[in-house]
């Protein structure tokens, strides 16, 4: 189901702000921030985990071409609620067994998606999730103007 969501009619538009304080470990050579305040007034919407299926979905067995798709998928969520990257405030991420070599991948990714306007993350390794040949899932909480 789609739903039109109303534009707001405030003169400035609402932003997040970003938040990476220096006596913390410097997050965004990985691809997040460290935390994110959603403005006043914002209405928040979160995106159900997107995995890598495409439209018809089908599932690669390959890691990367899953992280991409299912990027693509968060993406075509956010224009369903008519929202940008800039608006993602959190991200939660579920990846199958693991490892550093992935963090390249999933890092990638998220630059790719969010440039410079990084959003607070989580990765959780899982040992399996809801479709055996999925290997990664992301999740959103967005700020909607």
């Amino acid at each position: 189901m789609t739903m039109a969501i109303p534009a707001s009619t405030t003169e400035k538009a609402l932003e997040l702000t970003i938040v990476n304080p220096q006596k913390l470990y410097d997050p965004t050579p990985n691809g997040y921030s460290t935390a994110v305040i959603v403005p006043r007034g914002a209405r928040v919407a979160y995106i159900s985990g997107q995995g890598g299926q495409d439209s018809t979905g089908a599932l690669s067995p390959d890691f990367a071409v899953q992280v991409e798709q299912a990027y693509a998928n968060l993406r075509a969520a956010l224009d369903g609620l008519g929202a940008r990257p800039d608006q993602v405030a959190k991200l939660t991420v579920y990846v199958v067994d693991h490892d550093m070599s992935k963090l390249e991948v999933l890092t990638r990714n998220v630059r790719k998606m969010f440039g410079a306007t990084l959003p607070a993350q989580t990765l959780v390794p899982v040992p399996k999730l809801a479709i055996d040949p999925m290997l990664f899932e992301v999740e959103a909480i967005v700020m909607i103007e």
